[in-house]
């Protein structure tokens, strides 16, 4: 078959299953994020639009130059990377815009736990542990972050202090008692 006839994917079709890593959102929920990851996420999109995909461009446009493209390296790799960035500025653009920011620093006191507290709970094994509550597209497991969709999280989210909760786990129920709530201290901007 002729390449004429051929149709490259654009890769809008695979827009859920672009980025695996990044969980679904729950239907019908909103995307929590606090304002640090929302600035994150924005500087990526802007560095994608304004920065990298430009100077993309312009390497595919030179390399086009140069005859024979079904074997230019430059041309073919530039190509699938023009597609990857445009998948990814989709996917930001769609999540920032059901993105609605939370400040966790509004709950700074509360001994209760809300999207951004920084929770530490013991576990009915004796084992001590604190997690942030973040949101989906900034939670990093490395960083003892879980998403507010996690099992953890919604276990222990409108806990308080001294609260009891259940978790159910693949190995069956465990029990978590909340012993202490943080949240960021909210910053002295005037």
């Amino acid at each position: 078959m002729s390449k004429a006839f051929t149709r490259e994917s654009d890769g809008a079709e695979e827009e859920d299953s672009a980025y695996p890593d990044s969980p679904a959102l729950p239907a019908g929920s909103r995307n929590y994020i606090t304002p640090a990851g929302f600035a994150r996420l924005r500087a990526e999109l802007l560095e994608l639009i304004d920065g990298e995909r430009p100077k993309l461009v312009d390497t595919v446009h030179w390399a086009a130059g140069n005859g024979d493209r079904s074997e230019n390296g430059d041309y073919l790799y530039g190509k699938k990377r023009l597609r990857e960035i445009d998948r990814r500025i989709r996917f930001l653009t769609k999540r920032l815009e059901i993105a609605e920011v939370v400040d966790p620093a509004v709950h700074a006191g509360s001994d209760q736990v809300f999207f951004g507290a920084t929770v530490t709970y013991v576990d009915d094994q004796g084992g001590e542990r604190t997690v942030t509550i973040m949101g989906i597209d900034e939670a990093e497991s490395h960083r003892s972050q879980v998403s507010w969709i996690s099992p953890v999280a919604r276990a222990l989210l409108r806990a308080r202090v001294g609260d009891e909760v259940r978790l159910a786990t693949p190995g069956g129920v465990r029990h978590l008692e909340v012993v202490a709530v943080r949240y960021p201290a909210a910053d002295a901007a005037p």
